[in-house]
């Protein structure tokens, strides 16, 4: 029965999912006819400049190593029963406390200019979405708006730096701080255009899933997330651990930020500030909370990332379908987290075991009670 039971409920968590994704593949199909396109060589599109190739799939992995990283900016909080979407806030914070390192330190060896921005980055986004978990643990506020008002604020934080006291004056048209060494920056993998940001959010997810599943540390967090009531009466340090998991939640997204400032744009600006937090946000509710199932969902989303440039020179279509894309599927998959537990199939069924019947009865007839 208990074999039964796993089957079930991993079907299900196979079954809803995948659905939903078909429905939000036919709902942006017809999306795409109403523009006047036909979806099918829309998709066709998307398919060849994601995964078509060697060449156009290194583009889709470039996309995904933040989207990885971003991502475990929720993933981990979940785990405690917290939903924290400030994952482009803690982004954009950690790319700014990365350059103002890297650019602190611009004569030290380029391997320490390097971990001195990879721990600044971190530093800054795990500081930042702390302050989230803080407020919801100490003051009851409600870490989902609270994270969510602090991407505006680090938005207008990189904006005023990026054009006030960090600015570089020789960046007219697009302000940015002074740019990075060249000698500093993130190389790329031998033989591709990828740069070792992929290889950090594919190692950052897997120690994320050990610390989940296979630490007592994790396994607190979950007792936490299901019961927290449960968990204070145990004797369970609710709040050490909220700290704890935020902040390394927003330490992966800051990781993320430095990764962009070190292995693409060289420098802080605007481009920080392109949706890479939110994609994570999809990434983590598409993947379950799982981290290991994120590196697979970044991939995918990086590849539909990477299609808007043939979307608008094929199908003539806004660049910005793509974000229509991830919306549709964004929606589709909160609407599908109410399903679970609805359909009879996935649930299981009560067995009566009679392979062993009860042995007959040693003792006498009852006696019958005298008048």
């Amino acid at each position: 029965m208990l074999g039964r039971y796993n089957l079930r409920g991993t079907l299900e968590k196979v079954c809803i999912p995948l659905g939903a994704l078909i429905v939000s593949l036919v709902i942006f199909g017809l999306f795409c006819a109403a523009m006047g396109e036909n979806p099918f060589a829309v998709y066709g599109s998307i398919w060849k400049a994601a995964f078509g190739k060697w060449s156009t799939f290194q583009n889709t992995l470039i996309r995904a190593s933040p989207l990885m990283l971003a991502s475990l900016c929720t993933v981990l909080p979940a785990q405690l029963g917290l939903v924290i979407i400030g994952n482009e806030g803690a982004l954009v914070i950690g790319g700014l406390a990365a350059v103002s390192v890297g650019l602190a330190i611009a004569t030290f060896p380029p391997l320490l200019v390097q971990i001195g921005m990879a721990i600044g980055g971190m530093v800054a986004g795990g500081l930042w979405i702390m302050a989230a978990g803080a407020l919801r643990h100490y003051r009851a506020v409600n870490e989902t708006i609270s994270s969510l008002l602090l991407n505006y604020v680090a938005i207008a934080l990189l904006n005023h730096l990026v054009g006030g006291p960090m600015r570089d004056p020789s960046s007219l048209n697009k302000p940015s701080t002074y740019p990075l060494a060249d000698i500093n920056m993130l190389g790329t993998m031998p033989g591709s255009r990828v740069h070792w940001g992929l290889i950090y959010g594919i190692i950052a997810c897997i120690i994320s899933y050990v610390l989940i599943r296979r630490t007592t540390f994790g396994f607190a967090a979950r007792t936490a997330g299901g019961n927290i009531r449960a968990a204070r009466i145990a004797g369970l340090p609710v709040g050490k651990l909220t700290l704890i998991i935020c902040f390394l939640a927003g330490s992966c997204a800051g990781l993320a930020g430095m990764v962009e400032v070190a292995a693409v744009q060289g420098a802080a600006n605007e481009s920080l500030n392109v949706g890479y937090g939110y994609g994570g946000v999809l990434v983590a509710f598409v993947a379950r909370q799982s981290p290991l199932l994120a590196v697979f969902i970044s991939v995918l989303l990086g590849g539909i990332l990477a299609s808007g440039g043939i979307l608008q020179r094929a199908h003539d279509l806004p660049d910005a379908t793509v974000l229509v894309f991830q919306g549709i599927v964004f929606l589709v998959i909160l609407f599908s987290e109410s399903l679970y537990g609805r359909f009879e199939f996935f649930k299981e069924k009560p067995v009566t075991d009679d392979s062993h019947p009860r042995p007959p009865s040693t003792q006498g007839p009852e006696p019958t009670p005298s008048a």
